[in-house]
């Protein structure tokens, strides 16, 4: 695993899980029940609707979390009830089960590859159906939802389970359970089991939400060797907000924090033909830095972010070194540093730095590459010239609030740039401020030069999160940290090398073993420190290997490859965000084939409710999403899954493919070829238009709303003289001036309102986000779905070109997927077909062409020679498409179209 920061490094993860059962239902009958507690006997029940129980079990073993949270209700009145279970869990953690036991009869999570889920998943994403879906929720979290409607006087059990390997930050490992039931709780109870083979040196516990008299009470809590144990288990009475209240005061954060001992530097645990091999040394002495912050000042800044950073530098200088170099690079349209190379921070030079601070204004727009490149020119100067460095950490960090807008602003080229002007040589940390910044694009340049992207939200403690941020990287111990294993014992083994090693952090790096080598088998550790080259050796000490599988029993054996699987499937994900095309496709295999042996619920798997189906027979689907989202508003109307009290749920699985949408739709694609879905025929017309890039046609227009989308063509660049030139839609604008929504879709970019300055999302974000009567959803590198609410449903689909290609531009497709609620006026290439119309095909004969068939059809009063011919229709499969048979109309849609296709000629998208 990697190291801490810019290796990707282990931040000590917060594990959170938001457990929120609610009731959400009419008044019900109360059940009085008796309490033995000195406080007054209170009512459990919230509208007839009791937690009869709620468990959070919680093991961890060799830094590998196991969780379990198990609740019980009960629906003690005479009708049906309604409730809620709702979940929070860190966003890199995985769910790998998911029960709900009722009347009898369990419904269990089925885990299958997105690919066969897919067409279930796309017509939820389409009506905005998002039950069960894993969303954001917050800066580290994911929510998972499901409503249950209970019979009378019937209970119901959730079981949900989740992994994640725990991640040490400044020197400790954090367990943290939020607690939000919203009522009482019969039986309450958090149960945290903790073992650690290398010993565990400091345990505590605490809340925020009791008094520390009350927690002293309640919290059970001890450790001895390698086995800690906290308990909470608070009777209703302690529950209670006050003697006679029947609200509760559960809410807020359970906090467990442990380290383990720090003798040997390195731990190495072997079992079932796999390693886990756990790095961490103590007694060295900090190395000195080359640091350059490189900061953004663009007038996007203003207000309480500029603020916030200046207030998190002032203090960020005064806590280095003295034998620490640095300088500051500020971009806004110009580029600007304070000395231009390094200085030492000596109280004489920091003292100035905090001057210059104080004192820099905002100005411009946002040269980000120009920026970048100045602050790693300073650091390469400096480790090539600046005499007595070369043994220092060199170290760059970025902070910005929004997209490149000045200078080079294509995502591609600055990577490629700064990735040249690195080399390798060292980190990149990148800090995003605000919820507009692209934060998977800062990512990816963050892997790409061996550091890491973080947000900063935009919040009253932004200070304090930029200078925690810094924390983890002030103190480095090692650079150039290799971590090596005897090549003919090893596979499949996780990052083993990295730039730079921080105090208070660790590196873990897990693999494969051949059989009959796990006696034997060793680790070797080569960097430099402060006092030039570090080696130690690890070797597996196979007696206290057998003692350690006595102590923990199967369990350790197990988690030992669970956690290598948890590991190596994060880390494919994470390379998977650099590739494209076919070896994106073989990375996509490889992680799916991973998660479906293991059972993750992963970006590329989804879990269904086998036997369970709302009101319109969709099976609940719990998914993942593809990488840090915004934080905005999620799809969808709510969705409640019936379980009827007096009659078992039908145990048959449906098959998900016959639960999808006609596959041929109403859409325009590739040069740009119109096709038309005609239903009430079951039948397709298409038609081509012809025109010059740049122009921009009408595609959809309702009158009686103002709904629009138009679109802009593109050239392919490749034509011979005297040929014509195809065309591709390049650019879409999709517009709902009722509400103000704009959306302007490119190749390259998402933009929400381009006009004043929205939201700008890549192809590479998983989104889902709601303006008014509007919800888009971006599926990554594939599709994105737009809803507006009493009108219609499209996808943009979004196609790449591989090198080669002769259309050589990416370019768009649009499909028209649900228009019934859209106005008979509407009108448009396609708009003019969203209702009924007729026609008749007769006189089948051969055509000028003898493979295809020309024919006779009247329409519109008009008679047309149209040919029998084959389109590709790409909204279920953007790389390959399928085949639809269509009559194709000639010359521009003429006779088939009202008008001439110049009539839709528009002057701008929007």
């Amino acid at each position: 695993m990697d190291s801490a920061m810019g290796l990707r490094v282990l931040l000590c993860v917060t594990l959170v899980s938001l457990l929120t059962l609610q009731a959400m239902t009419a008044p019900g009958l109360p059940k009085r029940l008796k309490s033995s507690e000195k406080r007054q006997a209170v009512d459990t029940a919230v509208d007839g609707v009791i937690i009869q129980s709620l468990k959070v079990n919680c093991k961890v073993t060799s830094r590998f979390a196991h969780y379990v949270i198990t609740s019980q209700v009960v629906n003690s009145a005479e009708t049906a009830k309604e409730v809620a279970f709702d979940v929070e869990i860190p966003k890199t953690a995985f769910i790998t089960d998911f029960a709900i036991t009722a009347n009898g009869k369990a419904f269990i999570g089925n885990i299958k590859d997105k690919v066969t889920a897919w067409k279930q998943y796309r017509k939820a994403a389409i009506l905005g159906e998002n039950a069960g879906l894993v969303r954001a929720s917050g800066r580290t979290m994911e929510q998972f939802t499901i409503r249950l409607t209970i019979g009378p006087r019937s209970k119901v059990t959730f079981r949900l389970t989740y992994e994640e390997v725990l991640k040490r930050i400044l020197t400790q490992y954090n367990i943290v359970i939020k607690v939000k039931p919203k009522q009482l709780v019969n039986h309450f109870e958090i149960d945290v089991d903790i073992f650690e083979p290398q010993g565990i040196s400091k345990l505590d516990a605490q809340t925020s939400f009791l008094s520390k008299e009350l927690a002293t009470q309640l919290i059970k809590k001890s450790f001895s060797g390698k086995q800690g144990h906290v308990l909470f288990r608070p009777t209703v009475g302690h529950q209670q907000s006050c003697p006679t209240c029947s609200t509760t005061l559960l809410n807020g954060d359970f906090k467990v924090t442990y380290d383990v001992n720090r003798e040997k530097p390195c731990d190495l645990l072997v079992s079932n033909n796999h390693f886990a091999h756990f790095f961490a040394p103590q007694k060295l002495t900090n190395l000195n830095k080359n640091l350059v912050f490189v900061i953004d000042i663009s007038t996007s800044m203003e207000g309480q972010k500029v603020k916030q950073t200046k207030e998190a530098l002032l203090k960020i200088l005064a806590d280095m070194r003295p034998g620490d170099n640095f300088d500051l690079v500020l971009f806004g349209s110009e580029v600007q540093s304070w000395r231009g190379s390094l200085v030492q921070a000596s109280t004489a030079n920091v003292q100035a730095a905090q001057d210059f601070i104080r004192r820099f204004s905002l100005a411009g727009a946002t040269n980000m590459n120009g920026g970048l490149l100045q602050g790693i020119e300073i650091l390469n100067k400096a480790q090539k010239s600046v005499p007595g460095v070369s043994n220092h950490a060199p170290i760059l960090i970025m902070l910005t609030d929004g997209e490149p807008t000045e200078g080079v602003t294509n995502h591609y080229q600055i990577l490629e740039n700064v990735r040249n002007a690195i080399g390798g040589k060292f980190p990149l940390y990148n800090l995003g401020f605000g919820p507009d910044v692209n934060l998977n694009f800062l990512e990816l340049m963050s892997m790409e030069n061996n550091g890491r992207a973080q947000r900063i939200y935009e919040d009253h403690d932004a200070t304090q999160q930029l200078q925690g941020f810094y924390d983890r990287i002030a103190n480095p111990l090692l650079v150039d940290v290799e971590l090596q294993y005897p090549k003919d014992t090893v596979s499949a083994v996780t990052q083993h090398s990295h730039k730079q090693h921080y105090a208070g952090s660790e590196i873990v790096v897990t693999g494969r073993i051949a059989d009959n080598k796990q006696s034997s088998f060793k680790a070797d550790v080569q960097a430099h420190g402060e006092s030039g080259d570090f080696k130690i050796t690890c070797l597996v000490d196979e007696e206290e290997m057998k003692k350690l599988l006595q102590e923990r029993g199967h369990m350790l054996e197990n988690h030992v490859e669970r956690l290598w699987a948890y590991l190596t499937i994060q880390e494919l994900l994470a390379k998977r965000m650099r590739l494209e095309g076919e070896e994106e496709a073989k990375l996509s295999a490889k992680i799916l084939q991973m998660s479906m042996a293991y059972q993750f619920v992963t970006p590329l798997t989804s879990m269904t409710m086998r036997g369970m189906k709302d009101e319109d027979g969709v099976e609940p689907i719990i998914d993942k999403p593809d990488k840090d989202s915004p934080p905005l508003e999620v799809l969808g109307p709510r969705r409640t899954f019936v379980l009827p009290a007096n009659q078992q749920p039908s145990p048959t699985d449906p098959s998900i493919v016959d639960q999808t949408l006609p596959t041929v739709v109403t859409s325009v694609d590739t040069d740009p070829h119109f096709i038309i879905h005609v239903p009430q025929k079951e039948d397709t017309l298409c038609f081509n238009i012809n025109e010059e890039p740049g122009v921009v046609l009408s595609l959809v227009q309702d009158p009686n709303t103002g709904f629009s989308v138009n679109g802009q063509l593109i050239g392919n660049k490749a034509r011979s003289s005297g040929q014509h030139e195809a065309t591709y839609f390049g650019r879409l604008g999709i517009a709902n001036p009722a509400t103000g929504f704009q959306l302007e879709v490119t190749p390259q970019n998402i933009t929400l309102n381009p006009g004043s300055g929205g939201t700008v999302f890549s192809w590479r974000d998983q989104a889902s986000l709601r303006q008014d009567e509007v919800v888009v959803t971006i599926n990554r590198k594939r599709n994105l779905v737009v809803s507006v609410e009493d009108g219609g449903t499209f996808e943009v689909v979004l196609h790449r070109v591989w090198k080669g290609s002769a259309i050589h531009q990416d370019f768009l497709g649009f499909y028209v997927l649900d228009s019934h609620r859209m106005s008979a006026r509407t009108h448009g290439l396609l708009g003019q077909f969203f209702h009924p119309f007729d026609y008749k095909v007769s006189d089948l004969h051969p055509g000028s062409d003898p493979t295809k068939t020309d024919a006779t059809m009247v329409v519109k009063n008009q008679q047309l020679t149209v040919t029998r011919g084959l389109q590709r229709d790409y909204s279920n499969d953007p790389r390959h498409g399928t085949e639809v048979t269509c009559w194709f109309v000639h010359n521009n849609g003429a006779g088939l179209i009202d008008g001439v296709h110049t009539d839709y000629i528009v002057p701008d998208i929007f």
